[in-house]
């Protein structure tokens, strides 16, 4: 494909997303971690509702999380996510969280998925699906 092999996403922290210590809930960047998966699937051409009428689904079987330094209330965060590993029956994402205007590095992750059917039995990636994810080199230490 043509497309980045890492793509990229930007919220804005909002204030339902702090703690009383003014800074971004640790569970809220798991959030994150979804919303820049699904675009990243989007924009590499599939979709999780395309997948799930296919009879397929990706579902978390592993999540880690390093948590750098704080993101707070208004800040503009990017999140990127990349491939890492492209398995028969494992999908592994990384994610870099980062402000937006500097870079400043906030976090790491990465989440293996695994594949499931519709009876929710591991499953192959379907070759149509597969041909849309690019594995790459982590572009930050996670």
């Amino acid at each position: 494909m043509n497309l980045p092999p890492v793509s990229e996403l930007t919220v804005r922290v909002n204030y339902s997303e702090v703690d009383q210590m003014g800074v971004v809930y640790h569970a809220r960047y798991i959030v994150w971690l979804d919303m820049a998966r699904t675009e990243h699937l989007r924009r590499a051409g599939t979709t999780y509702r395309e997948m799930e009428l296919a009879g397929y689904r990706l579902v978390v079987g592993e999540l880690h999380m390093r948590f750098r330094q704080p993101a707070r209330y208004d800040d503009l965060v990017r999140v990127r996510c990349w491939v890492r590993e492209l398995a028969s029956r494992r999908v592994t994402f990384g994610y870099a969280i980062e402000l937006a205007d500097d870079g400043r590095l906030l976090a790491t992750g990465s989440t293996a998925m695994m594949v499931l059917d519709a009876t929710m039995t591991p499953a192959r990636l379907p070759e149509n699906i597969r041909v849309h994810l690019q594995e790459v080199p982590d572009p930050v230490r996670l």
